[in-house]
């Protein structure tokens, strides 16, 4: 047996044997050893132990004066040698001391915003100073006040910054000034990428508030309390001059707050600073919101080309065509919705929703102006309300009853019925004049027939009128509407823009320091489980809260000792330096890059409690059926990668009640994902060496913000198909409807292919939008079929066969009464005016014949000239009225199959709009019935 000092202590425990501090007065250690062996280790040891506890031991609760050898920089390194293995603990003699640690930084530049991932990306200089109690000395004796030293040679405050996302990629600075007085100075660059709840409700004239939060990751506010370093003021002066970035943001100010946040073990005291920054709006307002405004005013004077004349309804779906093809294009350019829709979306909406209800009040103008003739007579309360009010409302006021070409054709048909006169003369003349008044005859029908034909009946003209009143009220409306809309949004831009029974460790003295000094032999044992019996379970908890932090407490039993001895109780150590359990999460896909925390809490019982922040990139299935308004469930599987039951169980700190209560509360990021719950259990797993492994496994649901979908995807969507089923009023004989779907398909396949990105991949089934926008599609391409057919039968039925008696039953009895299209009457027409020009030549002959007996005169050779080319010019203008009359009426047979056309136009409009709602409304009840289950 071997009575050995005190001082010697750690010099036993680098050996591995076992030491028992006893609480004597002589301070003396037993030792179970033979003399040979222990000499062969204790002299090597010796001297640095006994300088480091001479050093300590005269002044243990003030500053250890420093003494060189010279004053040079070598000399006050080899004196300041014996502190560095110091470096494990915070640097004060007793642990009540709290250590100040003044912080400050610059902000050097704003690199961006991930509007998304609710993220603001700075480039930092930080900049800390704190005292350590353990240094000092004289300037004079050591011919400096200060020097630069490694880093890893000393304490350093755990401080983070609480919204850290991302890994620190700004380059490493080992370097930090101790000075004379014990101050020791700390500065390093940091990228920082941060969350921030970002307002983007009013971009591009939106002013961001962002918060970075200073605190510990570990240590209470009785071991560390943050202050600040220097004037708020003067660090955004500072960060305003040195910042060389002028991109997108600029520095409005920094302002701070200083926080002592209560916890389960604490209190943490934090340095919250506030930076608003404001976005430069110019790269938006002259790439989106000019070309907009510019393409809204084209769509506004289009209503200024006249409907009957000048196919409006193309030119304004061109127009359409154009502003989603630029919307998408510079889709880059604008923010991921978060809570709230972004104010420019709204005002793109407004536009594209006003360019379709346009185009649909085109169409319906357009039908009313080219198919009135088919229409029955306007209703007396049209005529009062549109014709009468609204008409005067639009100084268009209704047309005086009986038209002048009603006059004209009255004149015509008086004219035409009278009986010529007799006339005195030879017979020349009469058969001159007989000619002159049949061609007369003839004229008049011809005019009469071109008449009907543009200015149709009263009915058709006041339809026509209705539909001018209409297109002018429409409009003024429009233009109202515009104003008041881009009034109000630029109003908003501008207001937001000006807002085993332990081992006893005993302690020479109640420090920081005797406690470093016992707790030596324990460190060596950091690599073997903390247990005096190997069939003793170590007992790990867990808990996390779902901001990226993670927190596992677990108990060491090599380690206790006496609070009042040691003077506290509890001692923050290097993570290095104690065993750690191997606790995994089993989805984990890459390496954390979350800024690292190198210290853990280690308690007077043997308890250790560790924290740190971690970033998971999981595996998850994913199910994408009811994207966008899809809840995702995701599991974390905790446990040990090696460890079995028998040595380690996995419990848990708190109850997933609190876990998602703390996780929401301090959850900033408002972005695509919101946390609806977090629930919890417990499994038993057979390892492949026949022992159990436990597993601790938490189900994260979280639920996507549909909102970017539905502004992006669905609305236009509904636009587009909205202008394709309101075409279907375009009449196809007077306008190129199969151009116009064809147009709108190009436009939609455009649309589909640009915003690709936006949809997911699909994995086992297809996504119900994916159905949704094939559906839009497949519809638009049916419609665009069953135009063709119908211009088909409407142009080109005058070559066909006479329609088949089995298509006559029933498409023009049966389906043309359905679709409220009866089979038309025959007209009995009047051919007494317009006669066959073979038939009147023979009419003409007969008369001379008559003539034959009259007293013969003698004619000149130019009144037979003349005579034959009255004749001449009677026969071209019968011949003339006569295919007049054949192309507006056409054959029987051509008017059957245009009526069959009519009725399959209207019949497949029917079934359409039938078929649209059928499929809508139930894509819609498998999104919210899926939305509620999940």
């Amino acid at each position: 047996m071997y009575i050995l000092a005190a001082k010697d202590e750690f010099s036993l425990a680098r050996v591995g044997l076992p030491v028992i501090l006893k609480k004597d007065k002589d301070l003396t250690v037993d030792i179970m050893a033979s003399k040979d062996t222990t000499l062969k280790w204790l002299l090597p040891l010796y001297m640095p132990t006994l300088l480091m506890l001479i050093v300590s031991l005269p002044a243990p609760c003030s500053a250890i004066m420093v003494n060189c050898s010279q004053p040079n920089q070598p000399a006050l390194l080899e004196a300041l040698t014996p502190f560095f293995n110091l470096s494990a603990i915070r640097p004060v003699m007793n642990m009540a001391t709290i250590t100040r640690v003044h912080t400050a930084f610059t902000l050097y530049g704003i690199l961006g915003v991930d509007e998304k991932s609710q993220l603001l990306i700075t480039y930092l200089w930080l900049n800390y100073r704190w005292e350590n109690e353990f240094v000092s000395w004289d300037p004079i004796q050591c011919g400096t006040d200060k020097i630069t030293l490694p880093r890893k040679k000393f304490w350093l405050p755990d401080i983070v910054i609480n919204e850290f996302m991302d890994e620190n990629t700004a380059p490493t600075v080992p370097y930090v000034y101790l000075h004379s007085n014990g101050t020791v100075r700390d500065a390093l660059p940091a990228k920082v990428v941060s969350s921030c709840n970002l307002d983007i409700y009013t971009f591009p004239f939106d002013i961001q508030n962002c918060t970075l939060t200073f605190n510990s990751y570990l240590h209470l506010a009785t071991d560390i309390r943050i202050v600040l370093n220097k004037p708020v003021d003067h660090i955004t002066e500072h960060s305003k001059d040195v910042m060389t970035t002028m991109g997108e943001w600029e520095l409005l100010d920094i302002t701070y707050h200083k926080y002592s946040i209560n916890t389960d073990v604490g209190q943490i005291d934090e340095l919250a600073f506030h930076i608003r920054v404001r976005r430069r709006a110019t790269l938006y307002v002259v790439n989106l919101l000019i070309p907009s405004c510019f393409l809204i005013t084209v769509d506004m004077f289009s209503f200024l080309l006249p409907p009957q004349s000048v196919d409006r309804s193309s030119f304004k779906m061109t127009l359409i065509l154009g502003y989603t093809v630029f919307l998408l294009i510079m889709n880059d350019l604008l923010p991921i919705t978060g809570n709230t829709i972004p104010l420019i979306n709204v005002f793109f909406s407004i536009c594209l929703a006003l360019m379709v209800a346009s185009l649909l009040e085109t169409i319906l103008v357009t039908h009313l102006l080219c198919g009135s003739g088919d229409f029955s007579p306007v209703p007396r309360w049209i005529q009062v309300l549109v014709l009468q009010i609204l008409g005067r409302l639009v100084c268009l006021s209704q047309k005086t009853q009986g038209s002048d070409m009603e006059q004209n054709v009255v004149v015509a048909k008086s004219k035409a019925d009278e009986e010529p006169p007799e006339e005195k003369g030879p017979v020349v003349e009469d058969k001159a004049l007989q000619e002159l008044r049949s061609m007369c005859k003839d004229l008049q029908a011809l005019r009469l027939q071109v008449e009907q034909r543009d200015g149709g009946s009263q009915g058709s003209e006041e339809w026509i009128q209705v539909g001018f009143i209409i297109d002018r009220l429409l409009f003024g409306l429009y233009i109202l509407f515009i104003s008041i809309s881009f009034i109000t949004i630029i109003i908003i831009w501008v207001t937001s823009y000006t807002r085993c029974s332990p081992t006893m460790l005993n302690c020479s003295q109640p420090n920081t320091l005797s406690l470093l000094e016992a707790l030596q032999p324990v460190f060596k044992l950091s690599s073997i489980r903390p247990v005096m019996n190997m069939s003793t379970i170590t007992n790990v908890s867990i808990s996390f809260t779902m901001f990226g932090i993670l927190g596992v407490m677990w108990r060491n039993e090599f380690i206790s000792w006496d609070t009042e001895q040691c003077g506290s109780s509890w001692i923050t150590v290097p993570r290095k330096l104690l065993w750690v359990p191997d606790i995994v999460i089993n989805e984990f896909m890459e390496k954390n890059s979350a800024p690292f925390t190198p210290y853990s809490y280690l308690m007077s019982d043997g308890f250790v409690i560790d924290g740190k922040p971690v970033k998971v990139v999981s595996s998850c299935r994913l199910d994408i059926y009811t994207f966008p308004f899809d809840i995702q469930n995701c599991s974390l599987s905790f446990n040990s990668y090696l460890h079995r039951i028998t040595a380690m169980e996995i419990g848990l700190i708190e109850n997933p009640e609190k876990l998602l209560e703390n996780s929401k509360k301090v959850m900033t990021t408002m972005g695509e994902w919101e946390l609806v719950g977090i629930k919890m259990k417990k499994f038993v797993f057979p390892s492949g060496d026949g022992d159990l492994y436990e597993e601790l496994r938490f189900y994260v649901s979280v639920r996507r913000r549909a909102t970017l979908y539905v502004v992006n995807l669905l609305i236009p969507s509904c636009f587009l198909i909205t202008v394709d089923l309101f075409s279907f009023l375009l009449p196809p004989k007077q306008v190129d409807r199969s151009l116009f779907k064809m147009t709108l398909i190009l436009g939609y396949t455009v649309f589909l292919l640009i915003m690709n990105d936006l949809l997911p991949v699909t994995g086992n089934t297809i996504p119900l939008i994916n159905v949704f926008l094939s559906l839009c599609l497949a519809l638009m391409v049916a419609s665009l079929l069953e135009t063709i057919l119908i211009t088909n039968l409407l142009f080109g039925s005058a070559n066909y066969s006479p329609v088949p008696h089995w298509i006559s039953v029933f498409v023009l009895h049966i389906l043309g009464r359905l679709v409220r299209l009866p089979p038309k009457p025959r007209d009995v027409k009047d051919n007494t005016v317009i006669q066959n020009p073979a038939a009147q030549e023979l009419k003409v002959s007969s008369l001379v014949e008559q003539d034959s007996g009259a007293p013969v005169q003698k004619r000149s050779l130019n009144e037979d000239k003349a005579l034959e080319e009255l004749r001449s010019l009677g026969k071209e203008l019968q011949a003339l009225c006569l295919q007049l009359e054949q192309q507006q009426s056409g054959n029987q047979g051509s008017e059957e199959w245009i009526q069959v056309g009519l009725i399959i136009d209207r019949l497949l409009f029917a079934l359409y709009i039938l078929f649209i709602l059928v499929s809508f409304i139930t894509i819609i009840i498998i999104w919210r019935q899926s939305h509620n289950i999940a």
